[in-house]
């Protein structure tokens, strides 16, 4: 436990309540758009004198993050990651104090592995157990991965123009892939009007509080890893009268624009507490074909116009309508000082990708080249000064999954063009929604005292096909859930205390409605001949923990349930 109180600030009211992620709007005027704040005071002798004793990761910053607690078996290791002196192409620019916050070391080689981490761990706190999202690639990928860990079922809509490699990247975690020919922007609305047809818990970007925050341990390592480099290395910071250094400049390519609004809110966290001496300002650089918040910082508005039909190669920054994240960034900067907007083209980028490689031996995917094509173009155009100290975040590096692991039909299509042309939209375009699962989704019961084991189980079950699950901790539990609502299905666990699984088979066979429903038995026991006879005749399957594979498992159910 974290030990310090924060609440949830409504930023159009001013109402604040406590965080509850299924809460998605101020309970007082509606509003989408909340913060969390924290007892800073309470928090800034925790950074001062303890982080020293905590491991270089992501919960090293807890108390400033909105997770009541941590979750060991989630964790990936994610955080932490290099901040590396580009002293080469540094050189070439004539910018000595350049350096590159390199999130391709993440678990997933982007800097989504931090938003998937506390998001993840914010629904498993809610008991949330399947969700949906809309993504460009990373966010995707990197939500898969932790969601595969947490026992989450994960449907992630893609527009089409995804590379393949990272549509496959994450289907092999086993999420629900929905390709949506279409922009990005169409897929979002697709995704949320899924979400609303399954009453499912729908992953709201700039909009979610654990997503915003996540990125602020940007910020946090930033400032710290920035300070013990210039100690080490030169005597600029002999008299520093706060504990940390920030740059003068954080400079990172953006599609949505959620990095950025977080980084900015961890800066200004830090400085709140008086642990650094200014907030840097934030360079936000867009790829040429979809900059709809370049066009609007140059034309000074205060709302972005969309994007409507993105034209660059470079698909994952292809958010063609920023929303209000535009307008809260911008308001942010302007009140901060400045900052900086600019746009680069796809030739740019491809060359500034070759030139990252040959100079400083970094590999990066076109998105977070546009960070470092930005960078050069704000230093020519003398809006970044070179003496000045600069952090560019290489947002990622994903490597392609082999084509040969997954079969067929790992993806499910859907056609904006064709389904527009409907009549009624909710007959084509969102009725065709409802086609995605199985007329009857199949029920399932899984029976186990052990919370892991059930989280196992039904990872397995997530990824094998459309099941509703719900669990039981105890054969008492189990049995009222099976005579409430019998499934079709029962996993049932031998060992529990109190009523073991022998119990709850003798129980089911009084009642002949509930005596006929499969049971399927996953058990770490070794019988005796004596047991044995006790399942014979009541159980479909017997299987025994550590000595099947997934396979094995969904091929039991849809053998007892057809």
């Amino acid at each position: 436990m974290s030990g310090v109180s924060y609440a949830v600030h409504c930023i159009d009211c001013g109402h604040t309540e406590p965080f509850r992620l299924v809460q998605t709007t101020c309970s007082q005027c509606g509003s989408n758009w909340r913060e969390v704040h924290y007892d800073l005071e309470k928090v800034k002798p925790i950074f001062e004198h303890q982080l020293s004793e905590r491991p270089f990761d992501l919960w090293r910053y807890r108390e400033l993050l909105p997770i009541a607690e941590y979750i060991p078996y989630l964790s990936m290791g994610e955080g932490g990651t290099p901040l590396i002196h580009a002293n080469n192409l540094g050189m070439m620019l004539g910018c000595p104090n350049l350096f590159i916050k390199d999130e391709r070391q993440g678990p997933t080689n982007s800097f989504k592995d931090r938003q998937a981490a506390i998001a993840i761990a914010a629904m498993k706190e809610a008991e949330i157990t399947e969700a949906v999202l809309a993504s460009t690639g990373n966010v995707a990928i990197a939500y898969s991965a932790y969601a595969a860990r947490a026992g989450i079922k994960l449907w992630a809509f893609l527009t089409s123009l995804v590379p393949l490699e990272k549509m496959r990247e994450v289907a092999i975690y086993g999420t629900k892939v929905i390709k949506v020919t279409g922009t990005y922007d169409q897929a979002k609305r697709l995704a949320a009007e899924f979400a609303r047809q399954r009453n499912l818990h729908l992953e709201r970007g700039a909009c979610s509080i654990p997503s915003v925050e996540s990125m602020k341990t940007l910020a946090f390592e930033i400032a710290e890893q920035l300070t013990y480099y210039l100690r080490t290395n030169s005597d600029a910071l002999a008299n520093l009268p706060t504990k940390w250094k920030a740059p003068d400049w954080y400079v990172q390519s953006v599609s949505g624009g959620i990095g950025p609004l977080g980084v900015l809110k961890g800066f200004t966290e830090l400085y709140q507490m008086g642990l650094i001496d200014r907030i840097p300002s934030i360079a936000c650089i867009q790829a040429e074909g979809c900059a709809p918040m370049v066009h609007a910082w140059k034309a000074n508005k205060a709302v972005a116009d969309p994007v409507l039909n993105p034209k660059t190669h470079i698909t994952t920054l292809s958010t063609g309508d920023p929303g209000r994240t535009y307008t809260l960034l911008r308001e942010r900067m302007l009140r901060l000082g400045g900052g900086a907007f600019e746009s680069v083209s796809d030739e740019e980028t491809f060359r500034t990708i070759h030139i990252l490689a040959k100079l400083e031996g970094l590999s990066t995917e076109s998105a977070a080249a546009v960070a470092f094509a930005g960078t050069i173009k704000l230093l020519r155009q003398g809006i970044i000064k070179p003496n000045e100290i600069i952090v560019v975040n290489c947002t990622g590096h994903t490597m392609p999954v082999e084509t040969l692991v997954l079969g067929d039909g790992w993806a499910t299509d859907i056609s904006i063009s064709r389904l527009e042309m409907e009549a009624k939209p909710q007959e084509g375009l969102y009725g065709a929604l409802s086609n995605l699962t199985p007329e009857k989704v199949r029920k399932i019961v899984i029976i186990d005292d052990i919370e892991d084991a059930r989280r196992l189980l039904r990872r397995i079950l997530q990824s094998q096909g459309d099941f509703l699950i719900r669990e039981a901790a105890s054969g008492m539990e189990g049995i009222q859930m099976i005579q409430e609502d019998p499934p079709d299905v029962i996993i049932l666990d031998l060992m529990m205390p109190e009523m073991d699984g022998f119990a709850v088979l003798s129980h089911l066979q009084q009642f002949p409605d509930l005596a006929s429903i499969p049971v399927i038995v996953v058990t770490a026991k070794e019988l005796t001949k004596e047991e044995q006879a006790l399942l014979r005749g009541k159980v479909k399957a017997l299987m025994h923990k550590g000595k099947f594979m997934s396979d094995d498992l969904a091929d039991e159910i849809l053998e007892a349930i057809h």
